[in-house]
C-alpha cells in the first residue's frame, strides 16, 4: 500500500524577518529615505576618492562618474520639496516669539535652497543653458547656509525646554510614570542632539560652498566625511520613525 500523502510543511515567516522587511519598505518607500541613501553612497564615493585609497586611475574616474550621477539624481528626486518647506513657513508666519522667527528663516532658507536646486537639476540635465548652473548653485547655498543657521537655533532652543521638561518631572510622585517620560525625553533629547550635529555638518558643507571652496574649513576630505556623517544621522532619523 502506498505510503499516505503528507502535506507540505508551510513556511511560517519569523516575526522579526517580517518586521525588518515591513520596516525596510516603509523605509524605501520614502522620498528622504531614497535620497538618504543616495547620499550616503555619494559622499563615501567622494571619501575614497579624496583620501586616494586606491592609486587606480580608472577606478578613480569611475567613482566620480558615479558620484556626479547620483548628486544629478538626488535633484531630481527633490522635486517639489520646496513646497514643505513654505507650509511650514506658513505656519510659522505669526512670528509670536523668537523661536518662531528662527523657524521661520529655517523654513524659508531651506524652502528657497529647494526651489533654485530645481534649476540646477534642469541646468545640469540640459534643459537650461549650463552656464547658469554656477549661479544658481551660489544662489542656493547661500538659502541653504542661512537656513542652517534658524534651524540650528531653533534646536537648541529645543534643547532648553527638553531639560526644563526634565526638571520639572523630577518632582513627579508616581516613580513609573517619572521614569518612563524621563526615557521618553532622553531618547527625545539623543535625537535632537543628532539633528544639531547634521546640521553643523551641512552648514560647514553650505559655507564651503558660499566661498567656492576657498579658505579654511574647505577640505574635501573634511567635506566629504561632514557629508557622509550627516547622511548617516539622517538615514538614522527615518529608520527610527519607520515601524514596522
Amino acid at each position: 500500500m502506498a505510503a499516505p500523502e503528507q502535506t507540505p510543511a508551510q513556511y511560517v515567516p519569523i516575526g522579526g524577518d517580517r518586521e525588518i522587511s515591513d520596516r525596510i519598505e516603509a523605509y524605501l518607500a520614502k522620498r528622504d529615505g531614497v535620497d538618504k541613501l543616495l547620499k550616503i553612497s555619494r559622499y563615501a564615493s567622494k571619501i575614497i576618492i579624496a583620501s586616494s585609497l586606491f592609486e587606480s586611475q580608472p577606478l578613480n574616474s569611475k567613482l566620480k562618474s558615479f558620484e556626479s550621477s547620483v548628486g544629478v539624481t538626488r535633484k531630481a528626486l527633490r522635486l517639489g520639496k520646496f513646497l514643505q518647506s513654505f507650509n511650514a513657513l506658513k505656519k510659522s508666519s505669526e512670528l509670536k516669539s523668537k523661536r518662531d522667527f528662527m523657524a521661520s528663516i529655517a523654513s524659508g532658507g531651506e524652502g528657497l535652497y529647494y526651489f533654485v536646486e530645481q534649476f540646477v537639476w534642469l541646468s545640469k540635465a540640459g534643459l537650461i543653458d549650463g552656464k547658469h548652473s554656477s549661479r544658481f548653485s551660489k544662489i542656493g547655498a547661500w538659502c541653504e547656509f542661512v537656513g542652517y543657521v534658524g534651524s540650528i537655533s531653533v534646536k537648541w532652543m529645543d534643547l532648553s525646554e527638553i531639560g526644563e521638561e526634565k526638571e520639572r518631572l523630577r518632582s513627579e510622585s508616581d516613580e513609573n510614570v517619572r521614569e518612563l517620560k524621563m526615557m521618553e525625553l532622553e531618547e527625545k533629547e539623543m535625537m535632537k542632539r543628532l539633528s544639531i550635529v547634521q546640521d553643523w555638518a551641512d552648514w560647514l558643507m553650505a559655507f564651503a560652498d558660499v566661498r567656492d571652496g576657498k579658505g579654511p574649513l574647505t577640505s574635501p576630505l573634511l567635506l566629504s566625511s561632514a557629508g557622509l556623517l550627516s547622511a548617516l544621522i539622517s538615514a538614522h532619523k527615518i529608520w527610527v520613525s519607520c515601524k514596522a
